[in-house]
């Protein structure tokens, strides 16, 4: 069983987000701090929420709101929230924009294996990218959960009859692909992108045999 992240393992999800930070901070013009440090500050506020509220837009707009409160110490204006909001209208209008090579490196392995996708985030907005990518139907099932942890991983081979040592799971994120499935017991695939959220990077144990490294997702093909 293969196993699929979505969010910037099949299609690019985080360069937008990153692109509205870089605006958002270049209109703070905070007058002490540099940029590390304005972004220090967002990450933390990123970090409570997801812990709280999840994921996905809403939160991170939520995000940017309270950074920008935490740094003027009062409450943002009616001016700044249209502001900030008009920042992020490049997540609403954002298309789903395939990774090189995954369409057709998913036809091939559909033939091959079983497939599911996994993703994680605010059910809505993930469920709108799912019908968007044009990808569904390779997949047995889709899951949209608002977490992967070492449970979910254990919850999806409940579902689905697998045995864990057959299921790989195929993604870019260690704290969220990689390090929870392997805890369950699972192989597990590392596809690094370059605009992985902050959030979601963690150490993988280069000595670890039951993960394997690719460079793209084309090369799956080379190992299933």
């Amino acid at each position: 069983m293969l196993v699929f992240d979505a969010d910037d393992t099949l299609w690019e999800n985080n360069v937008v987000f990153e692109r509205v930070i870089d605006d958002f901070l270049e209109w703070l013009e905070h007058p002490t701090l540099d940029r590390v440090q304005l972004r220090a500050v967002l990450d933390d506020i990123e970090r409570a929420n997801a812990v709280t509220h999840g994921y996905g837009s809403k939160v991170f707009l939520r995000s940017l709101r309270e950074c920008l409160e935490r740094l003027r110490e009062r409450p943002a204006t009616e001016a700044e929230r249209r502001e900030i909001d008009g920042l992020a209208v490049a997540l609403l209008t954002h298309q789903v924009e395939l990774m090189p090579g995954v369409a057709d490196a998913l036809d091939e392995l559909a033939g091959r294996h079983e497939l599911l996708l996994l993703t994680k985030g605010e059910r809505e907005e993930q469920q709108r990218k799912l019908d968007a990518c044009g990808l569904l139907h390779h997949f047995k099932a889709a899951h949209i959960v608002p977490e992967k942890n070492v449970e979910t991983y254990r919850w999806l081979v409940r579902e689905h009859a697998v045995d864990p040592a057959r299921a790989w799971m195929i993604g870019n994120s260690p704290r969220s692909d990689i390090l929870p499935a392997r805890a369950a017991g699972w192989n597990a695939v590392f596809i690094p992108n370059a605009n992985t959220w902050v959030l979601e990077h963690d150490e993988l144990d280069p000595a670890d045999a039951g993960v394997l490294h690719l460079s793209t997702f084309p090369d799956l093909l080379r190992h299933f």
